[in-house]
């Protein structure tokens, strides 16, 4: 359900504005189609990176701990949800849903989910969506178009705000 909602918003934005683009420039299908799924990887990597930021301590434009206040489930929180046993499952969800706006709570939801891999689970993802968008653009002319598409997808994935 996480990856359909992040597609079907900020990848499907993406895809049809990088679909827009190659039409818009060349009236080819078959590019048209690849830069929309060239668009579709990038978002998801972008969408996942914009997620991880919410349990980092760097400035980064959005409070740490605030996909939590708003009581959002993001891919290192569901990937948590699932390697916890029974109890600590029903007390996080109680934090999310009761106690989203006390900071110790919220900071003890933090460092949960990175002691169980949430961090490094969803970064792994992240980096498969950016290389499958980087794959796509190898197997397209080279030129400095996709040269400069290629840096937004490495900016976008390695970036600290």
């Amino acid at each position: 359900i996480y990856y359909e909602i992040i597609r079907n918003k900020t990848a499907s934005l993406l895809a049809s504005a990088c679909g827009a683009g190659a039409w818009s420039t060349t009236q080819n299908d078959e590019l048209t189609q690849k830069m929309m799924l060239f668009g579709e990887k990038a978002g998801m990597a972008f969408q996942i990176k914009d997620d991880l930021f919410d349990y980092g301590n760097e400035d980064v434009g959005k409070p740490t701990g605030n996909d939590i206040k708003e009581k959002k489930l993001t891919l290192p929180l569901i990937y948590t949800l699932q390697q916890l046993d029974p109890k600590e499952r029903k007390q996080v969800i109680y934090i999310i849903k009761n106690e989203n706006r006390i900071k110790s709570k919220v900071n003890w939801l933090i460092d949960k989910v990175i002691e169980t891999g949430g961090i490094e689970y969803a970064r792994k993802q992240m980096m498969v969506y950016r290389d499958e968008a980087l794959d796509i653009l190898r197997n397209l002319p080279q030129n400095d178009a996709n040269k400069a598409l290629e840096g937004l997808v490495k900016y976008t994935t390695e970036r600290k705000y």
